[in-house]
């Protein structure tokens, strides 16, 4: 509900200000449909030793976390990736043999995503390996480097991961938003447990949430529900309970950051969120999420814990995530501006009156620098970040948002020149006005997007926050993204000095519907339909416009030497299409409209044109670039003098995608290999 994700597939944000001519190596490792790269902490060196330390501290407890994903993501990933390791570092055979090659790639894939799904597609990998050679890999290697379970024999594990890995039929989605099937029995995460139906699910939280309509509780965020011998009750993931070994972990590191806490409000919200790790208290979540939205005045600052519910069908559960980052103070300027003016905003939206908040409280914005990311997080991140989720709390006190332009400057300096605007962009005048206004444009939506967009409107009084359920993820990103389309090209952005030129827009527009319609497609097996809720949402918001835009011609598909592009006709139509439907999806949200809500994203945003898609992956497939980015940390290193005390924190990039995440296994790995 609150990340934005890289929105071109690509990265394609290139600017004339971004030049070549770097030394830092941006690319790290390609494999499979993945690039993965570094990124800088620019200004680190300046900051002191005291916020140094802090996030320091704040970094490793980003990384405690790290077992908990995986589990969330599926109950045999941790097998799954701790027998895959045991054989990368311990194999004698054949290391250049085919096989062994593909099981390499598949670790990575799996490293990557955290699991044995695709990241984004939610389907299973498929093994370029065989189940025969599997099992002669794990046969070779000592049983004592392998987690088995007490008494269990090594052909036991075998036979358990086998086809779990190898037969595409079991546990194939790991997410399942839409269909005519139980969403909650045919999903593979592990946010249930038992014979759960999707109806005992929302009948258990309906009753626990009762008439506390006014300032509820996200509740279910922080647990797993299991159906056991006919009793329906809740794992809480808390000091005590589940996942405590690793909550242990990052409650320590939490602890020790306080002590380099920048002012007490600053100590307050650390102290708070380790009083929710051990109680599992979600009133003490409200509680430390009203004081996070409150401190404006940190420079450091971080998010830690269970926040988003992308990975599970019904979005009540959250996956873990962190990251740690500073303010970029020279960028900030910027998404001040947009804060600022939040009530001029809100009040001019094409939305219906009864649904704008009559006074947007707390809104404030800032771009900042990362320096860890942790959990859901990494190592595909999102560029920007809106939080609090609870829509009570944005509407009592607000909320912050970020945008993280170390991120979004690594994926500008590593896609230059690689060709994809010449493949799939209809002419150099749209060409030119990527280059020209492409960064400026993307940072620009994601500050509206985070900052204004999911902080615009406001619920009916006894609207069901939860009523949208599998789409309510979908439809929160198509608001807070046609928003941010929406006031990208109106004049008031001359006006606040934040474009120059009021074409400027038009570079953006052109790139989401190209998007939308055509180039995301290059992340989805062909043949596959969208899963992924960013996806869903961006597929929707372009072909409701290209149907709605049809009489008149707005944007149109046209052939070129057998090659299918999109062209814009009319920009100014468009943007009233994305008017029209940002007022649509509003009053979906306000009112709880369910059916008109499924209606949108079963029609638009799930259903691929394979013959298109087809044209577009043979295109891509020549250009040799991968569709999905990730990074790799810098690694975050004390020096002490000869008395052991702590006289600076350096930063090293030198660390390798495989090198850091077999660190990462033995270095942050706490959790039992079931849990």
């Amino acid at each position: 509900m609150t990340v934005l994700t890289l929105s071109a597939c690509t990265g394609q944000h290139a600017s004339e200000e971004l030049s070549p001519n770097d030394d830092f190596n941006y690319v790290v490792d390609q494999f499979a449909d993945l690039q993965i790269l570094r990124y800088k902490v620019p200004g680190f060196e300046s900051l002191t030793l005291k916020q140094k330390q802090l996030l320091y501290h704040l970094s490793e407890a980003a990384l405690m976390g790290r077992d908990i994903l995986y589990d969330q993501n599926c109950k045999y990933n941790l097998a799954i990736r701790r027998t895959l390791e045991a054989i990368y570092t311990n194999y004698k055979g054949n290391r250049d043999d085919a096989e062994f090659k593909a099981l390499e790639t598949y670790l990575k894939r799996v490293w990557f995503s955290n699991g044995i799904h695709h990241h984004y597609g939610e389907e299973k990998f498929r093994p370029g390996f065989s189940a025969e050679f599997f099992k002669k890999c794990v046969e070779s290697i000592d049983a004592s480097k392998l987690p088995l379970r007490e008494g269990e024999t090594v052909s036991q594990l075998v036979a358990e991961l086998s086809p779990v890995i190898c037969t595409p039929s079991v546990l194939g989605k790991r997410t399942v938003q839409s269909g005519d099937a139980d969403v909650i029995k045919v999903s593979a995460n592990n946010y249930y447990e038992g014979d759960l139906s999707t109806k005992e699910v929302n009948d258990f939280y309906t009753k626990l949430k009762g008439n506390d309509t006014i300032t509820p509780p996200s509740y279910g965020l922080n647990s797993r529900l299991v159906k056991e011998n006919g009793k329906i009750y809740e794992k809480v993931w808390k000091v005590g309970g589940l996942y405590s070994a690793a909550i242990e972990k990052i409650v320590a590191e939490l602890e020790k950051a306080a002590a380099f806490a920048e002012n007490d409000a600053q100590k307050k919200i650390i102290d708070t969120l380790i009083d929710y790790y051990r109680t599992g208290d979600l009133k003490t979540f409200d509680a430390y999420s009203i004081l996070w939205v409150e401190d404006t005045r940190s420079e450091v600052d971080f998010v830690n814990g269970f926040i988003e519910t992308y990975g599970d069908p019904l979005g009540r559960k959250a996956s873990w995530e962190s990251t740690v980052n500073f303010i970029n103070k020279e960028a900030t300027t910027r998404t001040k501006i947009v804060s600022d003016n939040a009530q001029w905003f809100e009040d001019h939206s094409p939305v219906d009156k009864r649904f704008k908040k009559e006074t947007v409280k707390g809104v404030s914005a800032k771009v900042i620098t990362v320096t860890m990311l942790g959990g859901d997080c990494y190592p595909a991140t999102p560029i920007g970040i809106n939080l609090p989720n609870a829509d009570w709390i944005r509407r009592d006190h607000g909320s912050k948002s970020v945008t993280i332009e170390n991120i979004t400057e690594a994926y500008d300096k590593a896609s230059l020149g690689n060709g994809f605007n010449e493949e799939f962009v209809w002419s150099d005048t749209e060409r030119n006005a990527i280059k020209k206004y492409g960064f400026i444009t993307d940072n620009l939506h994601t500050d509206l997007h985070e900052c204004l967009g999911h902080a615009s409107g406001k619920l009916l009084d006894g609207t069901d926050p939860d009523i949208l359920g599998a789409y309510s993820s979908t439809l929160e990103e198509a608001r807070a993204d046609l928003f941010a389309l929406y006031y990208l090209a109106d004049p008031k952005l001359q006006e606040l000095g934040l474009l120059a030129d009021p074409d400027a827009y038009q570079a953006e527009y052109y790139k989401y519907m190209m998007n939308g319609l055509m180039t995301q497609l290059v992340r989805i097996e062909k043949g596959k339909n969208i899963e992924e809720a960013h996806m869903r949402n961006r597929q929707l918001i372009a072909k409701w416009v290209f149907e709605n835009g049809q009489n008149e011609k707005v944007v149109e598909l046209k052939k070129r030497d057998g090659k299918t592009f999109v062209v814009v006709n009319d920009y100014k139509k468009l943007r009233e299409l994305f008017g029209k439907l940002l007022a649509e999806v509003q009053r979906i949200k306000s009112e709880g409209d369910y059916e008109a809500g499924k209606n949108l994203v079963e029609n638009y945003g799930v259903q691929v044109d394979h013959a298109l898609h087809a044209e577009i992956l043979e295109r891509y497939a020549k250009l040799n670039l991968a569709p999905y980015k990730g990074f790799v940390n810098p690694v975050m290193k004390e020096v002490k003098n000869a008395q052991g005390e702590v006289t600076d924190i350096v930063l090293d990039y030198t660390e390798g995608y495989t090198e850091q995440m077999l660190r990462y296994s033995k270095d942050y790995s706490f959790l039992p290999t079931y849990n």
